[in-house]
Formats: structure tokens, C-alpha cells, sequence
């Protein structure tokens, strides 16, 4: 993924270097906007059961507010699908580097929300336009994550919610306890590895981000902003800086 390949080994250790750090990520971002605003990011399940409850008790403005987060995670989806899917449909380059672009871009305007004061009071439910933008933003930045790992994972990796990645973790350590008398499982102790460490970094972002959130309060996504700045740097210098750099010499020795 650093090298913006367009079929990628999703047991490499850079690109579980990159699951880790993004399920690091992901974890403050959830512990982040359950803190800040009393709901999770990147569960949409419940979104759906919640938005039945606000209509049910007349909460017209929750009930549109709890619709349109679930709808953010979609559409973040979908720019991941332009940026990556549909360039390889087309035999051209995935865009990679644009994707951890646009997610630091968000993480950034998060940030500097939380400076201003943008999204209301800490720790309260939202009440206001304010209050959901925040949580809309959050949810776009998990959707787009979400959806460039499943791209480039093959749908093996997620890193935004935990309960795809443990479902297979189960799986598979069955499979590791009965791997005498069962074939077909020659990656299945790494894919367990990353399992686990994406869970332990999810654990561990979210154990990380309450002490930070509580005490800065919407200061604390400056952390999170600061990872996707790391991730899009280090993206950009790969797949554009360096390669640049290559064809240039090239052309000096023609």
C-alpha cells in the first residue's frame, strides 16, 4: 500500500504496520466522539436502531441527524471506491496518497474545530448542527478508511469496528487448533497475527484517548490528525516523491 501497488499482500509487514497504526487511529477517533458527543463512530448498526427511536418519540431533528451520520460512512465508502476501485477497473493507478490526503484534510478540520469551539459543549449529546457535523465528520473519515483497507485487503481487513475482525480471529484460531487435519491454512497464522494486533491497537487507541479527550476535550483530535498527517506523508513520499525523483534521473541520462 506505501508503494501504491495495485495488488498487494495483505500480510506484508508494511501494510500491517499500516493496519496497526490505522486501527490505532480509529480507536481514538471512537473514544474521541463517544466522549465528546455520547455516540460511536463507526458502528452504523446502531445508528439505524437509534434513528427508530427519535422518530418513534417525535425527535424529528435527532431522528434526521442519526441518518445522515450513517449516510457520511457511505459516502466516505465511496470516495474510497473512486479512489481505488474504479482506477483499477480502469487499468489506471489507484490513488492512495489522495485517500490519506483527504483523510488528514478532515482530521485537520476536526482539529481545528475543536480549537475554535465548533461543536458545542464537550461531553453533551448533540443538540445542534454543530454538535452532529462533528460526529458527521468523524464517521466520513472512518468510511473512507474502512473502505480503502477492504479495497485493498480484498474485504480480509478492517480496521474502524471490531466486530468483522474478531468473528474471523475465531475463525481462524479453530482453524491453527485443527490445522493437523485440515489443509489450505498456509497464512492463517499470519492473518491471526494481524487480527490480533489490529484489536490490540483499537484497545489500546481507545485505553490512550480517554485520559487526552478528558483532559484536552476536542484538543485530543489533534492526535489522531497527527497519525493521518504521518500516514499521508509517508504515502505522498512514496508514491509521488520518489517516483518523481526516478523518472527525473531517467530523463537526465537519456
Amino acid at each position: 500500500m506505501i508503494f501504491g501497488n495495485e495488488t498487494i499482500s495483505t500480510y506484508s509487514r508494511s501494510n500491517m504496520m499500516i493496519w496497526f497504526i490505522m486501527a490505532l487511529q480509529a480507536g481514538l477517533l471512537n473514544v474521541g466522539g463517544f466522549l465528546a458527543a455520547n455516540t460511536f463512530i463507526s458502528h452504523v448498526t446502531g445508528f439505524a436502531t437509534a434513528a427508530s427511536v427519535q422518530i418513534e418519540m417525535g425527535n424529528t431533528f435527532r431522528f434526521l441527524g442519526l441518518v445522515l451520520i450513517p449516510v457520511a460512512f457511505l459516502f466516505g465508502a465511496m470516495i474510497s471506491g473512486v479512489l481505488i476501485d474504479l482506477r483499477i477497473k480502469l487499468k489506471k493507478k489507484p490513488k492512495y496518497y489522495w485517500v490519506f490526503g483527504l483523510m488528514f484534510f478532515l482530521s485537520l478540520l476536526v482539529t481545528v474545530g475543536g480549537f475554535n469551539d465548533f461543536f458545542g459543549e464537550f461531553g453533551h449529546t448533540p443538540e445542534s448542527i454543530n454538535g452532529y457535523s462533528l460526529v458527521v465528520l468523524l464517521c466520513f473519515i472512518c468510511g473512507i478508511q474502512n473502505g480503502a483497507v477492504s479495497l485493498v485487503s480484498k474485504s480480509v481487513v478492517r480496521t474502524t469496528h471490531l466486530t468483522g475482525i474478531t468473528t474471523d480471529l475465531g475463525i481462524g484460531l479453530v482453524r491453527i487448533i485443527n490445522r493437523k487435519r485440515i489443509s489450505d491454512i498456509n497464512d492463517e497464522g499470519k492473518a491471526n497475527l494481524m487480527r490480533s494486533g489490529i484489536i490490540l491497537f483499537f484497545v489500546i487507541g481507545s485505553l490512550a484517548g480517554v485520559p487526552v479527550f478528558q483532559q484536552f476535550e476536542f484538543r485530543g483530535f489533534l492526535l489522531p490528525c497527527l497519525i493521518s498527517g504521518f500516514l499521508f506523508f509517508i504515502m505522498f513520499v512514496f508514491q509521488v516523491v520518489i517516483p518523481f525523483f526516478k523518472s527525473s534521473k531517467i530523463l537526465i541520462l537519456k
